[in-house]
Order: structure tokens, then sequence, then C-alpha cells
């Protein structure tokens, strides 16, 4: 049952499902000293790190190689005044390894621009936090 207020927290293996079922997230993280948010299509790795594909020369590489980010994801229907939202919070790390990096080729993850140098950035799931929201309209929890 949920509590009154409509929210209701999820548990992390609930969340790494909810994580599966979408191809685009947000990235957050420090640029210039303020807050920057990006969104990226992203996977999941075996060991449930989120994993993204980019230019090596971008200012998203630069930024986040080896800092604390967050990465966000959710669903949410309007009419219905439901949905959920999981946020991941880890280091982010160029994967450097290169059986990681062809290991990491093979499973399809395609940035969704062009990139001719690309490479593979790993998010830990250090810390993996949800939650789903009930609106007034909501039958179920379409998760």
């Amino acid at each position: 049952m949920l509590p009154d207020d409509g929210f209701h927290a999820l548990d992390r293996q609930e969340c790494l499902r909810l994580l599966a079922k979408v191809p685009v997230g947000r990235v957050v993280y420090t640029r210039q000293a303020l807050h920057a948010i990006l969104p990226v299509n992203f996977g999941l790795d075996t060991d449930s790190s989120v994993i993204l594909r980019t230019s090596a020369s971008s200012h998203l590489v630069r930024a986040i190689d080896g800092a604390v980010v967050a990465f966000e994801t959710d669903d949410f229907d309007a009419e219905e005044r439901s949905g959920w939202s999981v946020v991941v919070t880890g280091r982010a790390a160029v994967v450097t390894d290169p059986a990681e990096h062809e290991r990491l080729s093979r499973t399809g993850l395609r940035s969704w621009v062009d990139v001719q140098d690309g490479v593979f950035v790993r998010i830990e799931s250090e810390m993996v936090t949800g939650r789903v929201v009930n609106g007034a309209g909501s039958a179920d929890r379409r998760i």
C-alpha cells in the first residue's frame, strides 16, 4: 500500500529493473563550478553500472572522468499523474582497458550521434534510489 502522500520508495533491484526499460537519461555534473545536466542515451552493464558512449573529445568526458556524478531517468504519464524516477550516484570513469572496451563494443551500445573517437564512460552504481508516484487518476504504478 502506498503512503498517503502518493510516493513510494523503490528498492535497488526495482530501480535497476526500471533503468533497463528506458533508453535516455540525464547526467548531472559540475561544469565551471555550476550544476550541468545533459540528456544522454545509455545502457546498463552486467555489474549494474550505467554505461555511456560518447566522443573522447567531448566536454562531457573532460568534465566527468574521475568525478562523482548523478544519473537520472524516469517515466511519467501526465494524464494519469503517475510515474517513477531513479537516480544513480557514483564515480564516472572512462573505460581505458582495451579488453573491457572491446566487450562493451559487442553489447551494441551506440551513441545517438555519430562519433569517430568513441569512448565508453562507466558510472558506478554506488547509490541507487528511486520512487514511484501515483496521482489521483492513476489505477496502477506503470512499473
